[in-house]
């Protein structure tokens, strides 16, 4: 075996935390397995603007308790350095349920103790919407949480939030990244135990009346109050924490009807339900859905396992109980914002990500309302939205990605799953009023401005060959992009690896196509997955019946999506 590669792996078990992952270590230079060391050695983690997200597992490319300690302490010199009050104002420290959470968490609040910051913990695992409230309530310096939000049971996170509350964006990631390369071995980073750093006050707890606090600032952004509040209401938490609190928020909003789907209620991090606890995978809300037909609910709700994201259900006017893509589900919030705030603030905005249906900016154009598209991930919204705050006076109403992803106000400065689900509810309930579905909503939202329809395709290429694949296919759509896709001409291309529209240089690749249609690729930025989005604008004939066009559309729509995928094969993609 090659001598540096057991020099290196030697040298990070020697100053492993962890017995666990020393051990792993341990067993692969024993079993002579190179690649798996190799895996785990040659890089590590990047962080970036979403944080850290990653394997559990040993070395510098997995999580673990020595890539916290050397992350946790590179956060804390940044801040030191970077925040002036850092020390007065503290981090909050949150987290979910997931396995190597708790003692993750507990690292990350020993070593910035150790810094002179205090850490303004949660008692409990608690929903990231929570720590992004915590953050901006408190106003503390930064703000981490411990999840790996959607992943599998495999992974965990650490996700960090700037003094703004907002997620960071460039160039903070990349300074704290830098402070993180320069932290040196974990053994050799100061970390107090939670008794020592009490004693100091560095470690504090924050109040049990914020959670109190969050859900009454969820429940004054109801826009519909006591409309409809007979409906019958599932939901499901998929094995995370945000169950009891999503709960508490739609008791709170009138609904005494709440059914919670008892499998996937607790918190677990094993996921025995779910294979992939996302919402959108298919089978993830197999358990609720068969809930809701014993039930006969009016509205199924679901969270992901940190509760950032919602996915939601509801019946048509056959009764029978279909689920919104993300893409509906933003454009029916979105429409609700803009259409019932009253009075609307001064300069409404609403945005969403390039990625994401252009039909909310149609709708918003059409309302009179200001609209911006940023790139993918709720860091660029509302970082965005804030810039915007700051330089003309604008006022955030919404923004969503179709990720499922929403932030219907200013509860968080984030996407949060749980004010969402009760925005839906109370959405599903002004039109129960009305005797209309939600769905019979989306409709006239439809013809008043425009019918898209949307698809998404994500394919997971995963090891080190499969980045350098999805690499290749990135490069050959730049190098040789399509004339035509499905039949309809190409009539422009992005390039945002290059700043296209006056974004952040991002890689990202997106084809306008005649008649309002758009086919959009991109690499993920937390799974080894490469991502390819559609939307088909279909035109709808004077006096014909939405469901005739919608059809036709469908149609065109998979053969957009079929051509795509055999020139993504072409191009390098497994078939």
């Amino acid at each position: 075996m090659d001598h540096d590669l057991l020099s290196r792996a030697r040298a990070w078990r020697d100053a492993d935390p962890d017995p666990e992952t020393a051990r792993e270590l341990d067993a692969l230079v024993a079993a002579g397995d190179e690649a798996a060391l190799r895996d785990r050695m040659d890089t590590r983690l990047e962080f970036g603007t979403a944080g850290l997200r990653g394997l559990l597992g040993a070395g510098p490319n997995r999580m673990n308790r020595a890539v916290i300690r050397q992350t946790a302490a590179g956060l804390a010199r940044h801040l030191l350095a970077a925040v002036p009050d850092a020390a007065q104002r503290g981090v909050v420290v949150g987290r979910d349920a997931r396995r190597g959470s708790e003692v993750f968490a507990r690292d990350t609040a020993g070593v910035l103790a150790a810094h002179g910051i205090p850490a303004l913990c949660f008692a409990e695992p608690a929903p990231t919407p929570l720590g992004a409230f915590a953050g901006l309530r408190t106003g503390a310096a930064a703000t981490v949480v411990v999840t790996a939000s959607h992943n599998p049971p495999a992974y965990n996170g650490f996700k960090v939030y700037a003094g703004n509350a907002a997620q960071i964006v460039p160039p903070t990631d990349a300074a704290i990244a830098r402070a993180i390369e320069a932290a040196g071995p974990a053994n050799a980073i100061p970390v107090l135990d939670e008794a020592e750093a009490r004693a100091r006050d560095l470690w504090r707890d924050l109040p049990a009346s914020l959670g109190d606090e969050y859900l009454a600032a969820v429940e004054r952004q109801l826009l519909h109050r006591g409309e409809g509040r007979a409906l019958r209401v599932v939901t499901t938490a998929l094995h995370g924490v945000g169950g009891k609190w999503t709960q508490a928020a739609l008791r709170r909003a009138g609904f005494a009807e709440v059914h919670a789907t008892a499998e996937q209620e607790t918190p677990d991090g094993s996921f025995p339900t779910v294979a992939f606890p996302n919402p959108e995978e298919p089978g993830a809300l197999d358990l609720a859905l068969a809930l809701a037909e014993r039930v006969r609910a009016d509205v199924l709700l679901a969270n992901d396992p940190d509760a950032d994201r919602l996915a939601a259900a509801a019946r048509d006017r056959s009764g029978a109980m279909r689920v919104l893509s993300g893409n509906q589900l933003g454009v029916l919030l979105g429409h609700d914002r803009m259409t019932a705030v009253r009075p609307l603030p001064p300069s409404p905005l609403v945005l969403t990500t390039i990625v994401s249906s252009s039909q909310l900016g149609q709708i918003a154009r059409d309302l009179g309302i200001g609209y911006e598209a940023t790139l993918t991930g709720f860091k660029w919204l509302m970082n965005r939205a804030l810039e915007r705050a700051a330089a003309d006076g604008t006022t955030c109403l919404f923004a969503y990605e179709e990720a499922l992803g929403y932030c219907c106000g200013d509860v968080v400065r984030d996407k949060d799953g749980i004010s969402a689900a009760v925005a839906f509810a109370d959405l599903a309930g002004a039109c129960a009023a009305r005797g209309l579905t939600v769905w019979d909503r989306l409709e006239e939202i439809e013809r008043a401005h425009g019918l898209f329809l949307s698809a998404q395709r994500s394919v997971t290429i995963a090891g080190p060959a499969g980045a350098a694949t999805i690499r290749g296919i990135m490069d050959s759509f730049r190098a040789r992009p399509p004339a035509a896709i499905g039949g309809l001409a190409v009539t422009a291309g992005h390039d945002y690896g290059t700043g296209a529209g006056g974004l952040p240089p991002s890689n990202v690749v997106a084809y306008e196509l005649a008649g309002g249609s758009r086919v959009t690729l991109r690499p993920s930025g937390t799974e080894p997955k490469i991502k390819y989005y559609f939307e088909l604008r279909e035109a709808v004939g004077e006096g014909e019946a939405l469901a005739a066009a919608r059809a036709r559309g469908e149609a065109r729509l998979h053969a957009l999506v079929s051509d795509f995928v055999a020139l993504a094969v072409e191009r390098g993609q497994p078939a």
